[in-house]
């Protein structure tokens, strides 16, 4: 297993052109319970998870609203507040049912109460980058951009992401508004979105996958995954975070857990390097299995 480090091995970026963050961050969706819903089954072990990031060099955090709902924003202001040197990403636009239950709320007016309420959990003045969770369908996508642009002139938001989204949305959204991040799902076996990372890398905008880890059956013992993991002494998990990494400077993985063991396993990715050829190797194989999913 690689060595801990700190997430600064990762490099860095800057969010909307001015705001700096290692580029290995941290999903907060898992300090919640089973189905993303209530208080997570082991709240002390989920509080020192939280606690470690900044001891990690994790200076950047995904969360949202929904994720509890409310739960991991309440948890993030008790555990790190008033985050020096971090920065809180949340997001909005969707709304919970029950577990595993999301259902994408668009409505202006939502979108406005949900920032408003963001703000009052996580005991801040402005949100520094906030994300549409999803486009409402049922909602006037221009509608939702427009009170997104005017909460971001009102000075309630810095930056704005997009969550689920393709180029054709990013570009609508785009005239009301700066893009900073698209957050998509995305790792070694899920692919589908290599175009809309390509367009994130040629305009400078964030590019955050989500499911980061995942290696389908390359994680399968005698696959090349597997082959290059032994070799490393690494965690075929952390090499798969490795090459997330290393395919695009805009890349800012957000894997999420809560349990410290796991937090330090994830950081210490930042510190694997892969050579070339184990990079092509790696991508080659990965592709064809999210083309044969």
């Amino acid at each position: 297993m690689a060595k801990e480090t700190g997430a600064a091995q990762s490099g860095t970026f800057k969010i909307g052109g001015d705001i700096e963050i290692n580029r290995l961050g941290f999903g907060a969706m898992r300090v919640t319970g089973a189905g993303v819903w209530g208080e997570p089954e082991d709240r002390a072990e989920a509080l020192r998870t939280l606690k470690r990031l900044p001891e990690l060099g994790v200076n950047f955090i995904d969360t949202s609203d929904a994720y509890g709902p409310e739960t991991s924003e309440n948890l993030l202001a008790e555990a790190l507040h008033p985050f020096k040197d971090m920065l809180i990403a949340t997001k909005g636009g969707l709304v919970r049912g029950g577990p595993g239950v999301w259902t994408p709320l668009g409505r202006p007016e939502y979108l406005r109460q949900a920032v408003l309420m963001s703000l009052r959990r996580l005991k801040i003045g402005q949100i520094g980058l906030w994300q549409l969770h999803r486009i409402d369908p049922k909602t006037p996508r221009d509608e939702q951009f427009a009170v997104i642009r005017d909460m971001q002139k009102e000075g309630l938001i810095r930056h704005v992401g997009l969550s689920e989204v393709g180029i054709e949305e990013i570009r609508a959204a785009q005239k009301f508004f700066p893009v900073a991040t698209v957050q998509n799902q995305y790792n070694l076996v899920h692919r589908v979105h290599e175009d809309v990372l390509d367009y994130c890398g040629k305009n400078n905008i964030g590019f955050m996958p989500w499911f980061p880890l995942a290696a389908g059956n390359l994680a399968k013992p005698g696959t090349v995954l597997d082959s290059v993991a032994k070799k490393l002494g690494a965690t075929p998990s952390q090499v798969a975070l490795a090459w997330v990494l290393k395919r695009s400077p805009v890349m800012l993985p957000i894997p999420g857990t809560g349990k410290v063991k796991h937090l330090e396993e994830n950081t210490a990715a930042a510190a694997i390097v892969l050579s070339d050829a184990d990079f092509n190797a790696l991508g080659a194989a990965g592709l064809k299995e999210s083309r044969a999913a």
